[in-house]
């Protein structure tokens, strides 16, 4: 019989759900040893990210109106949702599967809106408990529209939303203006959703990292998970350095054996999975943003401080502190290409400039991500087929909105008094 205080536990991933995973079962008694490749904790899709905590951007994306898009931008290189047209079966799954789910579209919101809800109380606590600064701001989420059908459309969207608990209210041109007074356009209505805010995922992780350490979370970074395999006598887990030598010889591997694995892996999920028997249609769709510097008074006024949402234009903002500003959006079905492109950063570069005239971008760093997508835009969090292994992953873009409540769920799973 297993008990939460003799468990011992695997974590595979360092990114904002591995970090909260590990954190949450380290707090319910679990001896805890957490995997990442990188030599720091959120080095990859929990980097920089729009920053926005965000149950009022739940809505999933199952729908033809989204297939539609996909088809028309697919010649467009720099439109919000681009879609490379190079079959894989893996593309030809994920793709057939989101179609599938479509009818599922009003329930899987509601539920996506009630899990984000939740998480954001467990996340405040957990950054009020371990004292993390992660330039929070809890000034809301201004969505705008600038024609009638767009606002009409949200205007459905919001009904749907407040199935799920969610209070957000319309406001109008004058509204948005005095929400945020820097935002320039011409706007038709918009909503805003006073309970929702933002903050810096990198610095939270790493913040939460060094809490994992302190309550004695053993950190096994710049270590590669090779292969996984459960057994009724464990999990075994095989892992090699990825620090560099000045011996060319390869550093040698490791085998570890645990009681429990957690699979949180975001895009290397999928992989690690099969290892593990079990099938996790994880696609990466890649997001890019750019973190703009306001190194002087006047850009650190032009910029502004509410976080927005431009649905048109798939486009989310955050303000990191007066010095830094966050603008993230569009979506990439290109694979596990991680490359920064320049047709895909200009428009992010050009909206900040139209909506924001007085803000410089001239020092501006791009970045991009691969966000670990399912096919309904749920995440898993379940266990597997083997009952030593669990999965906590599949987040899509709201892997920063949803991880605190998805860590609390598959930590109470993981430590759950069963036979093993």
């Amino acid at each position: 019989m297993s008990t939460p205080e003799n468990l011992n536990v695997a974590v595979i991933g360092g990114g904002i759900t591995g970090v909260t995973t590990a954190y949450n079962l380290v707090k319910r008694g679990a001896r805890v040893t957490l995997f990442d490749r990188h030599p720091y904790t959120a080095m990859e899709t929990s980097f920089a990210n729009g920053g926005q905590l965000s149950a009022s951007n739940a809505e999933v994306w199952n729908s033809w109106a989204t297939v539609w898009k996909g088809l028309k931008w697919m010649t467009t290189p720099g439109a919000p949702l681009l879609f490379n047209p190079r079959p894989s079966w893996h593309k030809i799954s994920w793709m057939l599967e989101f179609i599938g789910s479509i009818p599922k579209y009003e329930e899987n919101t509601v539920t996506t809106v009630r899990l984000a809800i939740e998480a954001r109380a467990h996340l405040m606590r957990m950054a009020a408990d371990e004292g993390i600064a992660f330039d929070c701001e809890k000034r809301g989420i201004l969505h705008f529209y600038e024609n009638k059908k767009d606002f009409e459309a949200a205007t459905r969207v919001s009904a749907l939303l407040a199935k799920g608990g969610l209070e957000r209210r319309a406001v109008t041109p004058s509204e948005i203006k005095s929400i945020e007074p820097a935002l320039r356009g011409t706007y038709h209505g918009g909503f805003y959703t006073e309970s929702d805010f933002t903050g810096d995922i990198h610095k939270f992780t790493n913040g939460l990292a060094k809490a994992c350490q302190r309550l004695g979370v053993t950190m096994r970074l710049s270590d590669e998970v090779l292969s996984t395999k459960a057994s009724d006598h464990g999990v075994t887990v095989i892992s090699q350095s990825t620090e560099p030598h000045l011996e060319k010889t390869e550093p040698p591997t490791e085998v570890h054996v645990f009681d429990r694995v957690v699979v949180c892996g975001g895009v290397t999920s999928r992989n690690l999975a099969r290892m593990l028997g079990d099938r996790v249609n994880i696609y990466p769709v890649k997001g890019y943003s750019i973190t703009v510097q306001l190194p002087e008074k006047a850009d650190q006024e032009a910029a502004p401080w509410v976080s927005l949402l431009d649905d048109a234009a798939k486009i989310v903002t955050s303000r990191l502190g007066p010095n830094r500003f966050r603008v993230a959006g569009t979506a990439e079905y290109n694979g596990y290409n991680r490359d920064i492109r320049a047709e895909r950063i200009d428009p992010l570069i050009r909206w900040c400039r139209a909506h924001f005239p007085g803000m410089s971008t001239r020092q501006s760093v791009p970045w991009t991500g691969l966000r670990p997508m399912m096919p309904d835009m749920l995440p898993r969090v379940a266990r597997g087929r083997h009952p030593r292994v669990f999965y906590n992953t599949g987040h899509g873009h709201l892997g920063w909105t949803l991880s605190a409540a998805t860590a609390d769920a598959v930590g109470a799973l993981a430590t759950a008094r069963v036979n093993a």
